[in-house]
């Protein structure tokens, strides 16, 4: 059996956003009952089908790296940052602080090297227009708790972060404690898996098989597909 290849995408966001139900949601398609505090980092895994239902349908990984967003870790999280496929945003719909703070996430993780470097490193300095249109890993922004915000209920359309505008990201609003929240067919649903498509496009498909988030690209076999990085939740 031949081996498959797998992309990494980084979820990060603040403590409580929920981004292990949603972690878990996306690669069980069931919620989870209470889930614990993420300390460190979790792993999740997904067989994506990429571009399901075309001639260039093939089968990956994606690794969904779940980091905890406590600051007691902020010096430390940037060893899960390498490589990045892609991020995952994740806010708090009820939580109006959380979304701000996804900028600063946001450039943690594009800033990972400085980070390391400097305990008092600044991320309150990213320009998006460093990202926007250009070959940079791609960014899909969630809001959890749909089921609690009443105002996002209410207006389904309106849009309530503004780091997905300024980065060019596709935004979806998801309830994790219903599993129909990504069901097949679902707008949500197809924003996921669009994204998904995305990542492994610019890892495997761009025009040298590499970005500047990425490892160097290895053949198939090295890459150990069953292989599962999980700290301590």
């Amino acid at each position: 059996m031949a081996a498959i290849d797998k992309v990494r995408v980084i979820v990060v966001g603040d403590s409580g956003v929920g981004k292990s139900s949603l972690t878990h949601l996306v690669c069980h398609q069931e919620p989870i009952h209470s889930p614990l505090w993420t300390i460190g980092c979790s792993v999740e895994v997904k067989l994506h089908e990429f571009k399901e239902g075309t001639p260039l349908q093939k089968t990956y990984f994606v690794e969904l790296w779940d980091v905890g967003g406590s600051s007691s870790h902020r010096n430390t999280r940037s060893v899960f940052y390498t490589p990045t496929h892609g991020i995952i945003l994740v806010h708090d719909l009820t939580n109006r602080k959380s979304q701000q703070n996804l900028q600063k996430w946001l450039a943690e993780v594009l800033n990972r090297d400085s980070n390391a470097k400097s305990r008092n490193s600044s991320f309150d300095d990213f320009d998006p227009e460093q990202f926007v249109g250009s070959t940079q890993v791609p960014i899909l922004v969630i809001g959890t708790k749909l089921d609690l915000a009443f105002e996002v209920r209410a207006h389904p359309h309106r849009r309530t972060s503004t780091i997905a505008e300024e980065c060019g990201a596709d935004e979806i609003f998801l309830d994790c404690c219903q599993s129909r929240s990504l069901a097949a067919g679902t707008s949500s649903s197809v924003k996921l898996s669009r994204f998904f498509d995305k990542v492994i496009e610019r890892r495997f498909y761009g025009r040298d098989g590499l970005n500047p988030f990425s490892d160097k690209r290895r053949p198939a076999s090295a890459l150990s597909p069953n292989s599962k990085y999980h700290h301590n939740d």
